[in-house]
């Protein structure tokens, strides 16, 4: 007896589907290899010209509105005779003149010309000597001497400048040690053993650790914070032939301008919430499912980001024009408001009532539109998933509006974990789990100094000349924002 094929055969329409959908991987791989990267959305202007066989079909026509700002008028820059700009005036200026060859007997100045060109000194390390003399009192009383000022690192060779440029170099410029010490070895003919810049990077994270554990507690007691997470390469004697991965979890309170990062071994939900098990208030991030646990928790908000919802119709352009249009050029609107608040330097309170006048509006129609065209499109589509995304992380979206303190979107945390995807690229990775955690301390610090454009290197020198000797209980008064140049106190 012949054996029949159990096995269904796929239907046309779901061969169809797969084809739709291989097509779709193979355009988002060859996007993100060959298209660009950024994802900015210039609507279409009635009033702009369409050049022949571009034309819209149709019966794709739509009503047009008219949307006004206010912008501020940048001023022009003095540009020198040769149509640059001017050499800041305070650089430091080194003189060279040039008289002319012939005789000069006879004549008059009448004048000169000045030409100005900028010029790079390498930086070298240097031996900064105390000297403390000693006084013998009279009648053999004792000898007189002026107290040492406390080091950075007791018994170290290490200055607070040296630390700060160490620490600077890696985490800010993205250089791994090695290449450092290739750097000084170039231009002092001084090599400094690995090991050596290893114990002093040791000794600056011991340094800074009750900074940063001042800086986790005020992130647990704020009441409004911005989170994400990105990979790091972990090197781990348990895991052989490879790296271990794992997460770097920044936290931002856009109020206070602070930012704590938090290395955890893993991208599970015990990172955020063993970080946030004290923490009451709004907390925005994206549609992660870690996150999903403070849904529900009494005292905790969470609120969406409308520039991951914004994400997913950008990459549906190509497949369903009409649609992601629409949803892009409603969402420009709401970013429009946000704009008029910024440039208006609004208040907290000044921005929400704003954002009750224009943008609520809006969000009553893209709600209203979402639902309307959920049931139109496939599931499993671009479209149908930036519109599915969208919906169910609807109530979070719109909960920005309900506070001026908040924000629109993550794009705030976004741009702190930017340092950290640059310094992987060149360091590759940390050495161990308790490196990561050094690291995660240092990046705290830095990206705090430079969400208040603070000087890195000129900080931490002033933070490791100060911190041995500062009281515990105001080490606050040691953050970044709190800290002002010389020059200027």
């Amino acid at each position: 007896m012949e054996q029949t094929d159990t096995l269904s055969q796929p239907t046309y329409e779901e061969l169809l589907l797969t084809v739709a959908q291989l097509k779709q991987e193979v355009a988002n791989l060859r996007r993100m290899i060959f298209g660009q990267k950024s994802e900015r959305f210039v609507p279409v202007n009635a009033d702009q010209i369409v050049l022949p066989g571009l034309e819209a079909p149709p019966g794709n026509t739509r009503k047009t509105e008219t949307i006004n700002y206010i912008r501020r008028k940048r001023e022009k820059a003095k540009l020198t005779p040769h149509g640059r700009s001017p050499l800041p005036a305070h650089l430091p200026r080194i003189e060279v003149v040039i008289e002319p060859d012939q005789d000069l007997t006879g004549c008059k100045r009448i004048g000169e010309e000045i030409t100005e060109t900028l010029e790079y000194t390498a930086p070298k390390l240097h031996v900064r000597r105390t000297i403390r003399p000693k006084y013998a009192r009279p009648n053999g009383e004792g000898v007189v001497i002026a107290p040492m000022p406390s080091m950075p690192l007791p018994k170290s060779e290490a200055g607070a400048s040296l630390l700060a440029h160490i620490l600077v170099s890696k985490y800010v410029d993205h250089l791994p040690f090695h290449r450092l010490r290739q750097q000084f070895k170039r231009n002092n003919a001084f090599d400094i053993p690995a090991s050596t810049i290893d114990g002093w990077f040791k000794g600056a994270c011991l340094l800074t650790a009750p900074l940063g554990m001042v800086m986790r507690e005020m992130i647990q007691k704020s009441t409004y914070l911005q989170a994400d997470e990105t990979p790091l390469r972990v090197q781990d004697p348990t895991v052989k032939g490879k790296c271990h991965t794992g997460f770097m979890w920044p936290y931002l309170d856009p109020v206070q301008g602070l930012i704590v990062f938090d290395y955890q071994p893993s991208r599970s939900r015990n990172g955020p919430a063993e970080m946030l098990k004290t923490f009451t208030g709004a907390l925005q991030a994206d549609g992660y499912d870690g996150y999903n646990q403070f849904e529900h928790r009494a005292g905790i908000t969470l609120l969406g980001c409308f520039a991951h919802a914004r994400r997913y119709f950008e990459k549906a352009l190509d497949q369903d024009a009409e649609r992601a249009t629409w949803m892009l050029t409603a969402i420009q609107k709401l970013y429009l408001v946000e704009r008029e608040a910024r440039q208006a330097g609004l208040s907290y309170s000044d921005r929400h009532q704003l954002r009750q006048e224009k943008a609520a509006p809006a969000l009553t129609e893209i709600k209203e539109w979402l639902h309307q065209n959920s049931t139109k499109v496939l599931p499993a589509s671009l479209i149908g998933k930036a519109i599915n995304y969208t919906v169910g992380m609807w109530p979070r979206l719109e909960r920005y509006i309900t506070d001026g303190r908040f924000e629109i979107d993550n794009n705030l945390i976004e741009n702190a974990i930017r340092p950290i995807a640059l310094g992987r690229k060149n360091y590759l990775f940390a050495g161990s789990h308790n490196a990561a955690r050094n690291a995660a301390l240092i990046y705290s610090v830095l990206a705090t100094a430079k969400y208040h454009d603070v000087n890195p290197a000129a900080y931490l020198e002033y933070l490791f000349q100060t911190i041995l000797d500062y009281p515990f209980h105001k080490l606050s008064d040691l953050l970044p924002q709190n800290w002002k140049p010389k020059s200027q106190s």
